[in-house]
């Protein structure tokens, strides 16, 4: 189990996450203001695969664009799936390198691609 709580730093912000829920393969930790959320889960699908997930949900209170003087709350998420045979086909050393060959390749130029909507 991942240590609780956790650290995510976001535009040179670090913010503590502590545990507030622990399921069946599955544990999230939120920062107090309900902002943040990180979500660490594993999935065995029925197809023989395991689908172990990272995901950051990060909300914020913006104005309403539709209605004048209205604020809305609105949410966005990122997140990282390792998807993977669930005999072992794959050692760990090499779906660490994937991971880290994906993290690598998610600078800062390819993001904003990414974000521009490039392909």
């Amino acid at each position: 189990m991942f240590s609780d709580p956790q650290s995510v730093t976001i535009n040179t912000v670090a913010n503590t996450l502590p545990r507030v829920s622990v399921g069946d393969r599955t544990a999230t930790y939120t920062k107090d203001d309900e902002t943040i959320d990180l979500t660490i889960s594993h999935q065995a699908a029925r197809s023989g695969r395991v689908r172990r997930m990272v995901r950051l949900d990060v909300s914020k209170i913006t104005s309403d664009p539709f209605i004048t003087g209205t604020n809305r709350e609105v949410s966005s998420s990122a997140y990282i799936v390792v998807d993977e045979p669930a005999d072992g086909a794959f050692a760990n050393t090499e779906l660490l390198n994937n991971v880290k060959g994906l993290l690598g390749w998610l600078n800062d130029a390819n993001v904003n691609k990414l974000l521009a909507g490039e392909s």
